[in-house]
């Protein structure tokens, strides 16, 4: 398992996925900046050699999250990535159920890969 934060990620580190979890704060009802940039940088040079790639989103609300899902999901969507697990949104205060679901969320997606799954 290889953790980036989103400026750091690029081309090479995607090609080189075999899985994607992305997360990223609500900002103003959109993704992060960060996220957004990330997604600038691999999109075109991705965009045929990712398609069917497994990935899981995680956002950290200070609204409803769901802003920030309906910024990413096109964007995957064009890339051909295959959501494998539901959004996973924390709205409100931080608790201990949010951060089970986003474990679950990447214990998911690491066991579909690892039993062939996706």
């Amino acid at each position: 398992m290889v953790s980036l934060k989103a400026l750091d990620a690029g081309v090479d580190d995607v090609l080189a996925a075999d899985g994607l979890i992305l997360a990223t704060p609500e900002n103003f009802g959109y993704m992060s900046g960060a996220l957004k940039h990330f997604f600038d940088t691999v999109y075109y040079p991705c965009l045929e050699h990712t398609r069917g790639r497994p990935y899981g989103l995680a956002v950290r609300a200070g609204g409803g999250g769901d802003g920030a899902v309906a910024a990413v999901t096109p964007l995957t969507t064009g890339l051909g990535w295959n959501e494998v697990v539901p959004p996973v949104i924390a709205a409100g205060e931080l608790t201990e159920k949010h951060l089970t679901a986003a474990r679950d969320l990447g214990a998911t997606l690491a066991a579909g890969l690892a039993t062939g799954l996706w």
